[in-house]
């Protein structure tokens, strides 16, 4: 699994971008997730005058990410004008976009941009190409949308409207099998050798809030991934994505799991991953946005979400 992108000028750009505040944002309080925001965490209770020690426990189970709120229902759009939507995707960002064995565009993109079609009722057709061509496709109408794992940023905005979120990429810390925590609070790492990217947004993030633990900089996923395999450090803290990929396969050597829940504070991890269409095309946001709430709503994302994730990211 490569590191999630942002507008793939290459592939590790995708991973999400300071603020001081920490919040759960779009998560907290929706169904399916729940987003850790340790300035917001009440206090563990006292014991005497030492801090509680937190718990040891098994992984948590797989939990399928929420992103609508039900009681933000959007109204159903006039969709007589749509009579097909040509999506587009990119070519290699397995499990997202891929090559079936059939030799068709494969993945959680293709088959959510699927049940779109399906409950907007028109003619759906994809075309797979390289991630840096999209855009540039998209514009000179070469295609309606962009569904390939997008990352929306203001330069992104700049050139393409946005559909509402369909998934984030949340942060994560992951520890050793022996000495996993179901929660991970600023107070817990003190003193704790924890891994990251080195110059990364979760570098960052941990700077500005974990500010009593030990900080051990990687040059990339490999080192830093064998550092807590070794035992060289006691955490490690990145995208929520690449480490769940990691973690149920074989590099991994079943040493490790997820500690705590995830991180989505928007000002260090961005605002999501939405679909792509043209400037002003309204119609068919608001049509894909409609869509997406319906496929929710009605199960069809939970569905294709535990298809894809045997180790949830959230």
């Amino acid at each position: 699994m490569a590191p999630s992108q942002q507008a793939k000028s290459s592939k590790s750009a995708r991973s999400l971008l300071a603020g001081l505040a920490v919040g759960a944002c779009l998560l907290a309080g929706l169904p399916g997730a729940e987003a850790q925001a340790p300035a917001k965490q009440p206090p563990p209770p006292p014991q005497g005058t030492q801090q509680a020690a937190p718990r040891v426990a098994q992984a948590a189970p797989q939990a399928v990410p929420g992103f609508w709120d039900p009681r933000r229902r959007p109204e159903r759009p006039d969709l007589s004008r749509l009579t097909v939507i040509r999506f587009l995707t990119e070519t290699d960002y397995p499990p997202f976009n891929f090559t079936g064995a059939d030799g068709n565009p494969a993945g959680f993109n293709v088959d959510l941009a699927r049940a779109l079609c399906e409950e907007i009722k028109v003619t759906c057709t994809v075309q797979m190409r390289r991630f840096e061509t999209l855009v540039d496709a998209l514009s000179s109408n070469r295609g309606d949308a962009i569904i390939a794992s997008m990352a929306v940023s203001p330069q992104l905005r700049a050139r393409v409207d946005f559909t509402d979120p369909y998934y984030r990429v949340p942060a994560r810390f992951a520890s050793r099998k022996d000495a996993v925590m179901p929660e991970i609070r600023p107070e817990y790492l003190e003193g704790k050798k924890v891994g990251v990217i080195a110059g990364s947004a979760h570098e960052a993030y941990l700077k500005a809030m974990f500010t009593d633990a030990e900080l051990h900089p990687y040059p990339n996923d490999d080192a830093m991934r064998a550092a807590l395999r070794k035992g060289e450090v006691d955490f490690i803290f990145g995208d929520a994505i690449s480490l769940a990929f990691w973690i149920n396969g074989t590099d991994s050597g079943d040493c490790c799991a997820f500690s705590g829940g995830p991180f989505v504070e928007s000002r260090f991890f961005g605002e999501g991953i939405g679909i792509a269409v043209r400037k002003g095309n309204d119609v068919l946001r608001q049509a894909l946005n409609w869509a997406l709430f319906r496929v929710w709503e009605k199960g069809r994302y939970t569905d294709l979400w535990l298809r894809y994730f045997s180790v949830s990211p959230f």
